[in-house]
């Protein structure tokens, strides 16, 4: 994983937007339309090419295929792993069911509705060995023709697969937790192997208190989330740690979020993670105060941060000294070489997602790469 020596590097959450054809596509294949596999793969390929690209252009230097074969950032292991046949379980979200309003503008989003969770009825494994290989390849073909500092993937961490798939087949959650770790091992392992950094996906850490574990203690559910870790080690043991981040997310929806876990209450625990890099929501109204955090909490030997500096649920461009000033903030307290800017969450979290219009997205993510500039200068 790169590090900052001379400036501040810049990166991202992993999803992007995806072309209106493609979106259109994949919407007929989460439905049950046919549709032909070779025509999929090949505009996924060239999507990946088209998203590398612009992310250049906006100046990021770390980059990733925008998860673009994939339907969501978690529901995409139906279609990779064995075992989910059972029938989907619509989760609760605490925050949400105080605000009933709310919820309704939320789970009315076409793409979140045409999400398909199954429960876990069967033995988990791999089903499709090349589906992450594809991914690899694609990603590599992309970046051949750009240049940028690094290239990222990210997967599932064992614990969100969890969140969103019910067990009904496994005697106990810990069971569960590690038959779907080592089925998810080929694909980290695949992107390791690729030349890539993993990005686990862990909102289970962070997301999964409010909805999974709402009716836990803060104890309770800092137990539970380290056996979550626990896990997502187990999984990672043949990827070395510079070669992998975690991201933390406590749901990438515009909702009110007051049952979010603080991150003082579980930053300790995610520092057990083995990967390098943490990246987590630092830019929202519930979490854009956090950087505090890092006064009281020294920064383990070898770990680097990647703190959100935009906000992936809002069209306001944020104004590049204001992402300046939030990059300083950690650097000050971390040391400069141990911060890249990021954004909150991913910007097509799931197929049709459209919480923030795609040419913003864009423009958001030049506006932090002018403000990694301005941080450099200051810093440097």
């Amino acid at each position: 994983m790169k590090r900052s020596t001379e400036r501040i590097l810049t990166t991202h959450t992993g999803s992007l937007p995806r072309p209106d054809d493609l979106i259109r596509t994949m919407f007929a294949r989460e439905e049950g339309v046919p549709v032909d596999p070779s025509a999929l793969a090949a505009r996924v390929r060239s999507a990946v090419a088209e998203v590398v690209g612009k992310q250049v252009q906006a100046g990021i230097d770390v980059v990733s295929d925008g998860e673009l074969s994939k339907p969501s950032y978690a529901t995409y292991v139906k279609d990779r792993l064995t075992g989910f046949g059972g029938a989907s379980h619509p989760l609760e979200y605490q925050d949400l069911i105080d605000f009933p309003g709310m919820a309704r503008r939320v789970f009315g989003d076409p793409g979140r509705a045409r999400r398909k969770t199954p429960a876990c009825d069967g033995a988990i494994g791999v089903r499709d060995p090349r589906a992450a290989q594809a991914d690899v390849d694609n990603l590599s073909a992309a970046l051949t023709p750009v240049k940028a500092a690094e290239g990222f993937m990210s997967a599932a961490s064992p614990g969100v697969v969890s969140l969103f798939f019910k067990n009904e087949h496994y005697p106990s959650h810990e069971a569960y937790l590690f038959a779907i770790a080592e089925a998810m091992r080929h694909e980290y392992e695949t992107v390791a192997k690729g030349g890539f950094v993993l990005q686990i996906d862990c909102p289970d850490l962070a997301m999964g208190r409010h909805i999974q574990y709402a009716a836990l203690s803060t104890e309770e559910f800092r137990k539970a989330a380290r056996l979550h870790i626990e896990a997502l080690n187990h999984a990672l043991a043949n990827v070395p740690a510079e070669q992998a981040r975690v991201h933390l997310c406590w749901g990438n929806y515009e909702g009110p979020h007051h049952y979010d876990v603080p991150l003082a209450d579980i930053l300790d625990i995610v520092f057990r993670a083995k990967p390098a890099g943490i990246s987590f929501e630092a830019s929202n109204p519930r979490h854009a105060h956090e950087w505090r955090v890092f006064e009281r909490q020294k920064l383990p030997a070898g770990k680097v941060i990647i703190p959100g500096v935009i906000d992936s649920t809002t069209n306001f461009i944020e104004h590049p000294e204001l992402i300046a000033e939030r990059v300083t903030k950690y650097a000050t307290l971390v040391g400069r070489e141990h911060v890249l800017a990021g954004s909150d969450c991913g910007f097509g979290t799931w197929v049709g997602q459209a919480a923030v219009d795609p040419d913003i997205v864009w423009a958001k993510l030049a506006a932090m790469a002018e403000g990694a500039r301005l941080a450099s200068r200051a810093l440097w």
